[in-house]
């Protein structure tokens, strides 16, 4: 929203900022709360503006209690959506809006919120009331016109889901004409159609001096990982031998040097060093096709010592949003994308380590006395539904109160540390690992050690000074250890280089 959506006294707001504090309309003498309250909102907005947004939220927050004004609501909406805390920024939206039912800038947010949360309709509401108030400001009008066609884009996709139900991706690949290798490529070749250590290794390299692997064997590696993942369960069962070492991973987000990182530091994946990858593999970083390609490889290669589970950002809502779509379309087609649409549908829910340790990327559930045969039972060739323990078990997470509380992201729950305890005891396991929040150590133990967080993207989105960290089990010992790590230089391609632009 240009600064023309505002109004005339405001005319320096724009959405990629806080809303400056309003000049209070009495003197201090005669409104000491007023100014107060302005003299914290301004504290807050100089901490957002630093990208320390918990620190901006409270200060937002006593502004609020001082003296209520739509703009330390908006403001702090902001400051939310920063944190990802979609279903907070909305209830703050519409905080904002019932004080001022024509304050422009709060439906902006409110659109920004629904469009993370795919409600898109709602947002495409909120989009055209900025539209119409602000004609003359051309990213008003920008967005309006974006959130249209994606509104148009998924009734269309919706229109044909029943002709694509018997859809596979190896129909679609028998459906393509593979063009002929090129003489002048170099890069990594499957050897007789099959991933080899020699084809990891060259591709690692390959991809690090940012070439792109051909079409043909990318087409390949998903048509065989389709078919890998169709024969796998819900909830995979892994059993570590006794003095081996096992290492789980978090969020990647397509921050493909920091993976590199991992494997320099920990050793490349191998039947004697295996991997558990836990979700979100892709959006936000703009290396997500590297990341994922190099992912599925290991997969292929080393399919009994190299585990995958689905994040909530395996979807099709996410992608389109936060950047995979784009940098798959950019890289290769709209066709490969749709592709990775069906592979993700098939990705493992949750492992299950030496019958002890739980690992799923979300969450625990909105209800008691959910047993594993529950989740093996889970149905999920479909895109994440927007509650039940399928959705919960990708959105989910921790609070340190007990019992049970909705997200602040809009979706999934909150669970206390009772609501653990109760689990782990219903089904005889020591505790959870999960990922899907972003820990200041890259790693942190709530719920007096039995639930774990596991982050892997240091400096995430290279923002937000992150250690990055995974951690390292042993079949005899499965006391977790932790291994913390800094962020590796990368090539100047910024993060959300391919994302829509609302939420770029």
């Amino acid at each position: 929203m240009s600064s023309a959506a505002e109004e005339t006294n405001h005319k320096s707001e724009t959405p990629s900022a806080p809303a400056p504090v309003p000049a209070s309309e009495n003197t201090p003498e005669e409104n000491p709360l007023q100014a107060k309250a302005d003299e914290l909102g301004a504290r807050g907005n100089e901490y957002f503006k630093e990208q320390k947004y918990e620190q901006a939220i409270a200060l937002y927050t006593e502004a609020i209690e001082t003296c209520p004004n739509e703009r330390f609501y908006a403001n702090r909406s902001f400051a939310h959506f920063k944190q990802e805390s979609y279903g907070y920024a909305l209830s703050d939206a519409d905080k904002a809006i019932a004080m001022k039912s024509s304050y422009t800038k709060a439906y902006y947010r409110r659109a920004a919120a629904l469009m993370a949360l795919s409600r898109f309709k709602k947002a495409l509401a909120d989009l055209e009331f900025v539209a119409k108030r602000c004609p003359s400001a051309k990213d008003a009008q920008d967005k309006y016109t974006e959130c249209k066609k994606m509104v148009n884009k998924i009734a269309f996709e919706k229109a044909i889901s029943v002709q694509h139900q018997e859809k596979s991706v190896e129909k679609m690949c028998r459906d393509l004409e593979f063009a002929t290798i090129e003489d002048d490529y170099n890069g990594p070749k499957l050897d007789n159609g099959k991933v080899t250590l020699e084809f990891m290794e060259s591709l690692l390299e390959w991809f690090k001096k940012q070439n792109k692997l051909h079409k043909n064997f990318a087409y390949r590696i998903l048509c065989d990982m389709e078919t890998l993942l169709k024969t796998q369960p819900s909830l995979v069962e892994i059993t570590i031998p006794d003095s081996q070492k096992f290492t789980v991973c978090g969020d990647i987000h397509g921050q493909f040097y920091d993976l590199l990182h991992i494997f320099e530091i920990n050793g490349l994946p191998s039947p004697t060093n295996p991997y558990l990858f836990n979700g979100d593999f892709v959006d936000r970083g703009s290396f997500s096709v590297e990341c994922i390609f190099t992912l599925f490889g290991f997969k292929l290669l080393y399919p009994n010592h190299f585990f995958l589970a689905r994040g909530n950002h395996e979807s099709f809502n996410m992608n389109q949003l936060y950047g995979f779509t784009g940098e798959v379309v950019s890289k290769y087609s709209q066709n490969m994308a749709d592709m990775f649409t069906l592979v993700y549908n098939w990705l493992p829910l949750c492992h299950l380590i030496n019958k002890k340790v739980l690992v799923m990327h979300g969450g625990l559930f909105s209800k008691d006395n959910v047993s594993l045969d529950d989740l093996r039972a889970i149905d999920r060739n479909c895109q994440p539904p927007e509650d039940g323990l399928m959705c919960e078990l990708l959105w989910s997470d921790p609070h340190p109160q007990p019992g049970r509380v909705p997200s602040k992201r809009g979706v999934g729950i909150e669970f206390g540390p009772d609501v653990t305890e109760a689990f782990l005891k219903y089904n005889n396991l020591d505790y959870i690992i999960r990922s899907h929040e972003v820990k200041a150590e890259g790693y942190e133990v709530d719920h007096n050690g039995k639930c774990i967080t596991v982050f892997s993207a240091p400096n995430y989105c290279d923002q937000m000074k992150n250690l990055g960290a995974f951690i390292t089990l042993k079949g005899n010992d499965l006391t977790p250890k932790f291994t913390t790590y800094s962020e590796s230089p990368h090539p100047l391609i910024r993060p959300m280089a391919y994302a829509y632009s609302l939420m770029s």
